[in-house]
């Protein structure tokens, strides 16, 4: 069969597939989903495996398969940096959290990070802070998602059928709609089977995206480094053409941001034992690094094809990985790679919609009023309907009128996680002389910062992202008024998980 005739409805075809078992799997979940502490960690039920594929499959996402390889395509290896330190902050979030938040979150039954959090600090006011961090975060991580989402589907669309056969609009409506069934079905445990799938198709699919990437020019990645420098040293130079400095911020970031996102850190919640953690680590490294050879690979061939005149130049850097999949890889790999970027994308937004319906139907509400919503599950379906629309609706305005690459959207997101959480979950929860006022104070001000410099525009000299700073702010405030107060007294369970 001549795969090459039918590229493109060959892609359409398996992305459909691949979004009908996406539904399904919701409508498999649903039958599993019987309480709130089903909907929104699993039900502390999930094995050794299921957790290790869903911990790295939801840290890349449409960030790392979309963002990643335009990011390479437009600063050279800059984002490089990302990968590296995204590695030691897999360890440093196993180290600081695997065990002790696993053990408090089963003491106090909890569902969701910022109930653990309040257990921790013996303040509500903590945990309701949490919460809105969550929400702010959520809403600029999601939009990376929705906008990868509609980006890679009009691309698959649009060969397919000729044309733009959608617009990006149209497609993010039916992405968000696909989103939203399985979503609101099955709750987290959709999501996270959604991850397995997805995790397992990309492992394999990364091997072979290298293979085909150092065939996409004649004298493969060698010939690509060369044709790099030549047209600018930098590209391919230690730091990128973002610089020491910008990529450095990189560094920092997320190193201690690994240890900061809430997708990733709740599903430590999920494990059936404590114990589980370490062996979860070093598969979710394995796998982590196997799959973010695509986002390198795609990025150094499709910047070196089009600088020796293979290729017209992009209209965007975001369609780096939708044009190499449809231009150099073979029909079936391509078709597997969108189904799997789409999966990859599609769970982990169902995991940021989860966590941010559990912070506006039962976090938000313990702190205002000192209960949660009735009938949480239902109150999450619609909550989730609702953030789903204004995560499209900033998704868009964010193309459209602050053209923003998806993965800056997603560096967006990931600071606001990182610079409140790190210092109030990552360190809080391996310190024990840590404050509740001293962790309030660090959340707002890493809010302020980090919203403020979005909304206003402010950009740093040297291509120091901003994230840094609040950050900084945020672990000075922590430690400096944690050293100034009194230690506080732990409630006996929470003393007892960190003896543990």
């Amino acid at each position: 069969m001549d795969f090459e005739a039918v590229r493109s409805e060959l892609t359409l075809a398996l992305v459909g597939v691949y979004m009908a078992a996406c539904i399904a799997i919701g409508f498999w979940a649903m039958r599993r989903t019987q309480s709130s502490r089903d909907f929104f960690v699993a039900g502390r039920q999930l094995g050794t495996w299921v957790t290790s594929i869903a911990v790295f499959s939801t840290t890349l996402s449409g960030f790392g398969f979309v963002g990643g390889p335009g990011l390479v395509y437009s600063m050279g290896i800059t984002s490089i940096w990302m990968i590296m330190t995204a590695v030691t902050g897999f360890v440093l979030t196993f180290a600081l959290l695997g065990k002790r938040l696993r053990l408090i979150s089963e003491a106090r039954d909890s569902v969701s990070l910022p109930d653990v959090v309040a257990a921790r600090y013996a303040s509500p006011a903590t945990g309701g802070l949490v919460a809105l961090a969550i929400v702010c975060g959520v809403l600029g991580y999601l939009a990376t998602q929705i906008l990868a989402m509609a980006t890679v589907l009009q691309d698959i669309l649009g060969a397919a059928l000729g044309g733009e056969a959608l617009s990006l609009e149209a497609c993010a409506a039916v992405s968000v709609a696909v989103l939203v069934v399985y979503c609101t079905t099955g709750g987290i445990i959709a999501s996270v089977y959604t991850d397995v799938m997805q995790g397992a198709m990309m492992v394999v699919a990364a091997v072979l995206v290298v293979l085909a990437a150092n065939a996409a020019m004649e004298g493969g990645f060698p010939a690509m480094g060369l044709a790099l420098g030549l047209d600018d040293p930098e590209a391919i130079g230690p730091w990128g053409t973002l610089g020491m400095l910008g990529s450095l911020s990189f560094f920092c970031l997320f190193m201690l941001g690994t240890a900061g996102q809430p997708h990733v850190i709740t599903k430590l919640m999920m494990t059936e034992r404590p114990a589980d953690a370490k062996r979860i680590l070093p598969l979710s490294l394995a796998g982590y690094t196997l799959s973010a050879l695509l986002w390198v690979s795609i990025g150094l061939a499709m910047r070196a094809v089009v600088i020796s005149g293979g290729l017209d130049p992009l209209e965007t850097s975001n369609a780096a990985a939708p044009t190499f999949l449809q231009v150099y890889a073979h029909p079936l790999l391509a078709g597997v790679v969108f189904a799997g970027l789409l999966a990859a994308i599609m769970s982990t937004a169902d995991a940021f919609l989860n966590i941010g319906a559990a912070a506006v139907v039962h976090d938000l509400p313990k702190w205002w009023r000192g209960r949660p919503l009735q009938n949480e599950v239902r109150s999450a379906r619609v909550a989730i309907v609702f953030i789903a629309i204004v995560g499209a609706v900033f998704a868009l305005y964010s193309h459209y009128v602050n053209a923003r690459l998806i993965a800056f959207l997603g560096v967006f997101g990931s600071a606001t996680f990182a610079a409140a959480l790190v210092p109030v979950v990552a360190l809080g929860f391996s310190w024990r002389r840590a404050t509740a006022r001293a962790a309030n104070l660090a959340i707002a001000a890493s809010l302020v910062i980090n919203i403020g410099m979005e909304v206003f525009g402010i950009r740093l000299p040297l291509g120091i992202h901003g994230g840094i700073v609040a950050i900084l702010a945020s672990l000075t405030l922590f430690f400096g008024v944690s050293l100034l107060e009194p230690a506080p007294k732990l409630p006996a369970d929470v003393e007892a998980a960190f003896d543990a």
